[in-house]
């Protein structure tokens, strides 16, 4: 066929595929118009999840008679400045939309409508676009002093084919409901209304602008939980800034729903950002969690390309290096000045186990001799050896203190046994002091005002860790060499892959070297580990690294497999400790930053306020 030139009917369709994709693009590019506009207030309508009508209206400064009929052509904008010479530099945008696309398209695909009143005019004016076909520009009742209002009426009804693709009105309303949370979160100093078929889902009155505005509208979009357990992010780096709030390990999610990333106040969906944030959460959640997140970037309009796709949701860095680097720091610093700190939400999930089964009042009389004497989750008093003592009436705090007995000194050098003679006040530390140990793994511990229960295993396994992560980055991990060494038997793939990290672990303290086809030969472990089982952890290294492969950096790989030398390393799961090591515990998980999960994002406690147990006992 010969080259001809396509009908502008044509090229608008093809363009308005690129923008309008489905109702709610249509409504980001219309809420960007008036967020440029300087609107104060946006208020959104949809019906039949956008396809039957759309309508925005703004407080902007609207569109001047005049200017009303080049809105609707093709590539016109007021949003570019040309130079003395008459070239633009696209490079340099300051503003969210450029392109001079969006109206347009709308129009060549349904029946457009924008009614403004600029700030200088008394009077106020419409012009209509049905299918591409202009209508003659008319007088028009405008409600405000200036703004506009754009309705959007039959969307996609010129392009009937592209109606087959949309989803549901429900699914094309969620859509749009998470568009505007979007723009909402990005502009906490605007108002916005959304209301989907008459009904009002969203009100944001205005915030003010700056870190406390900030959280307001993202508690009012994520949830309080968001809130209690967001961390703020403020740090900058050769003139570019990272600021917002990333929620604690702790506050993870099963997928990346939560994660909200802006660049220049543009909602974007960018895998650099998105890596960049799970790296920096790669020591504290396991591979299937996510953290919430809604983290702002601040960047020169010259380092970074916004005009990589038409719907303007992906960019381009110029420095990328910088970028990420300056994300999993100012990430890994909140997350390291939280402390032990964990999420408001562990305690409220542990609440929410303890709710009366329904068919309770028909449970049988209490007596000494009923299973129910035993207490919750069966448990029978303390842990072994120290069952058979009974606590007497009459008997006085020390005396009637148990003290389980301890048969070996714990696997690690960062237990300092201190005195417990006399007890320890709760008053005076943040987790308190131990009161005993249940299961042989979960330490109780009295607070100011309440109670704290400690998983020993997890909580260890983190401190390890860190002292391990400090030792590695000082060059330092102390090794102990094995009076025999010995062999572990693998896969030869295994095996090979395990030998040809062999420099990166002796970094960590493990000395490997190959011995045959399908074994290693462990020379020296971490002298941390104590009397590591050695071969479950080359065998789980071994794992790890076949697991990762290279979806991960080295480090990351590294970090990975230093987390699974320290659950070996740690106290296990049913080791009886004596209180004055509870109570070691407690003080190196106060002082240990991150000690509020374990290395897989887990709790290491959860806290019960004194108010929290009295609801459970109906005392409130």
């Amino acid at each position: 066929m010969p080259i001809r030139r396509l009908p502008p009917e044509t090229v608008n369709r093809i363009a308005a595929g690129e923008v309008v994709e489905r109702p709610a693009s249509a409504i980001k590019e219309l809420v960007e118009n008036a967020l440029d506009a300087g609107a104060a207030h946006i208020e959104i309508q949809a019906d039949g999840g956008g396809l039957s009508r759309i309508l925005i209206a703004d407080d902007g400064k609207g569109i001047p008679r005049d200017e009303l009929p080049l809105a609707v052509e093709r590539h016109a904008t007021s949003k570019l400045e040309a130079d003395d010479a008459g070239d633009v530099d696209l490079l340099r945008i300051h503003t969210l939309g450029f392109r001079g696309e969006a109206l347009p398209s709308i129009g060549s695909v349904a029946r457009l409508s924008i009614t403004t009143r600029a700030r200088d005019e008394r009077d106020a004016w419409a012009i209509r676009v049905e299918g591409g076909d202009h209508r003659p520009l008319a007088p028009a009742a405008f409600p405000g002093p200036h703004g506009a209002r754009v309705e959007v009426r039959d969307l996609f009804y010129a392009t009937p084919a592209r109606l087959k693709f949309m989803k549901s009105e429900r699914a094309e309303a969620m859509a749009i409901s998470e568009e505007i949370k979007r723009q909402a979160m990005a502009r906490e100093a605007v108002a916005f209304t959304l209301s989907l078929d008459g009904k009002t889902t969203l009100r944001l009155p205005a915030e003010h602008p700056g870190d406390e505005g900030r959280l307001k509208r993202l508690s009012a979009l994520l949830g309080r939980d968001f809130e209690a357990n967001a961390l703020l992010i403020d740090q900058e780096r050769d003139g570019v800034r990272l600021s917002g709030y990333a929620g604690l390990p702790t506050y993870s999610r099963g997928n990346a729903a939560h994660q909200y990333l802006f660049v220049n106040g543009r909602p974007v969906k960018d895998r650099l950002l998105q890596g960049a944030l799970r790296g920096a959460y790669a020591d504290f959640l396991a591979r299937d969690r996510h953290p919430a997140a809604a983290l702002f970037l601040d960047i020169d309009p010259l380092f970074v390309d916004v005009n990589v796709h038409p719907a303007k949701a992906e960019v381009r860095f110029r420095d990328p290096a910088l970028v990420r680097g300056l994300i999993v720091g100012a990430l890994r610093h909140a997350l390291h000045a939280a402390g032990h700190r964990a999420s408001t939400t562990v305690a409220a999930d542990a609440l929410s186990s303890f709710q009366p089964r329904s068919g309770a009042s028909t449970a049988p009389a209490y007596s000494p001799s009923s299973p129910s004497a035993q207490g919750f989750s069966g448990w029978t008093g303390w842990s072994q050896p120290a069952a058979a003592a009974q606590v007497l009436p009459g008997l006085n705090e020390r005396s009637a203190r148990v003290e389980p007995a301890w048969d070996g000194p714990v696997t690690s050098h960062d237990l300092r046994v201190t005195p417990y003679d006399p007890p320890l006040d709760p008053i005076d530390y943040p987790l308190g002091a131990a009161r005993g140990q249940l299961h042989a793994n979960y330490i109780v511990a009295q607070t100011r005002d309440g109670l704290v229960i400690v998983d020993q295993h997890a909580a260890h396994e983190r401190l390890v860790y860190e002292r391990m992560k400090a030792q590695m980055a000082e060059g330092a991990v102390t090794r102990q060499a094995l009076l025999t060494p010995e062999v572990v038997d693998l896969d030869p793939a295994e095996a090979e892959r395990v030998a040809s990290r062999a420099d990166e672990l002796a970094e960590m303290g493990l000395v490997v070297e190959p011995f045959g086809a399908g074994a290693v030969l462990v020379r020296e472990t971490p002298a941390m580990l104590g009397d590591a089982d050695v071969q479950g952890l080359i065998r789980d290294i071994a794992d790890d690294l076949s697991e990762h492969g290279q979806a991960l950096s080295l480090k990351e790989r590294l970090a990975a497999i230093c987390g699974t030398m320290a659950c070996h390393g740690s106290v296990r799961s049913g080791r009886v400790l004596s209180a004055p090591e509870m109570n070691a515990l407690l003080r190196q998980m106060e002082a240990t930053p991150h000690s509020g999960q374990c290395n897989h994002g887990r709790p290491t406690y959860v806290e019960l306020k004194l108010h929290d147990l009295e609801k459970l006992f109906g005392r409130r």
